[in-house]
């Protein structure tokens, strides 16, 4: 993450926290990080010398022509400093911030199915044992890990797949 973003996130968090709209601005940054990370023509467009900004900004303008004013002052400012191609990462960014404000963190699952709410609460219950907090969790799915789940809470991470037990099995019988 380049300082840059970072920056910019934290000049938009202040602007949204004096409008009392950081969950609005919230909303419109995961909305721009679903968009950009869908879009590989819109990374494209933002990211191009050869396309001129007007055209970029009006592209932003008509794609996010819901979101609120400061979200729309930060389309001025990326395009008027000639970085726009930074959206998508200050939007994230600012994501981060906000967590960090409302004393919240992201936890990752990697499971092998999607989450019901069974196996989700098992998770929650281990995330408040890890760290003591509650987390909003980020389900991803991914059929290597055969079973279980892999968690994921700031730099911790808590292996309970069947393919490390695998692996793990097969070094101890190796040696």
């Amino acid at each position: 993450m380049s300082r840059a973003a970072i920056r910019y996130a934290k000049a938009v968090l202040s602007t949204a926290q004096d409008k009392k709209a950081t969950e609005d601005v919230q909303k419109d940054m995961q909305d721009i990080i679903a968009t950009i990370s869908n879009s590989a023509e819109l990374k494209i467009v933002l990211n191009s010398p050869l396309i001129k900004n007007e055209i970029k900004l009006a592209s932003l303008r008509e794609i996010f022509k819901n979101t609120g004013e400061s979200t729309q002052k930060l389309f001025d400012t990326l395009i008027a400093n000639k970085r726009i191609g930074l959206l998508e990462d200050v939007a994230k960014q600012y994501n981060v911030l906000f967590d960090q404000l409302n004393n919240t963190q992201v936890a990752k699952v990697t499971t092998a199915v999607a989450l019901d709410k069974t196996l989700s609460a098992k998770v929650q219950a281990k995330i408040k044992e890890l760290t003591g907090n509650e987390a909003t969790i980020e389900n991803v799915i991914d059929e290597s890990i055969i079973g279980g789940f892999i968690l994921r809470v700031g730099d911790l991470q808590y292996n309970a797949s069947i393919a490390n037990k695998l692996t793990t099995l097969r070094r101890e019988l190796s040696n």
